[in-house]
C-alpha cells in the first residue's frame, strides 16, 4: 500500500465511504490540470465540485475528464497557461 492508499482508506473510514470507489488518478490529474492551467487554489475547490457532482449521480471519471478539459483549455486572458511557448 502507498501513503495515498493509506490516506484514502483512513479518510473513507472516517466518512463511512467505500475506498474502492475513489478514482484517485482521475482526481489527481484534474487537480494538476487546474493548478497548472487555471490557478493553484482552484485545484482543491474543483475537486470539491467534482465530489458534489458525483454525489448527485455524475460519473466520476467522465466528470473529471470534462473538468480537466475545461482547465486545459482555459483562456490565457482569464489566467490560463500560455501553451504556445
Amino acid at each position: 500500500m502507498t501513503r495515498m492508499d493509506d490516506w484514502v482508506a483512513a479518510a473513507c473510514a472516517e466518512l463511512d465511504l467505500d475506498p474502492t470507489g475513489v478514482p484517485v488518478p482521475e482526481v489527481l490529474d484534474l487537480a494538476r490540470d487546474v493548478a497548472h492551467n487555471v490557478l493553484r487554489p482552484g485545484a482543491p475547490v474543483t475537486a470539491y465540485l467534482l465530489g458534489l457532482a458525483v454525489a448527485r449521480g455524475a460519473d466520476p471519471a467522465a466528470t473529471a475528464a470534462r473538468l480537466g478539459g475545461l482547465a486545459r483549455s482555459w483562456p490565457v486572458e482569464l489566467g490560463g497557461a500560455d501553451t504556445a511557448g
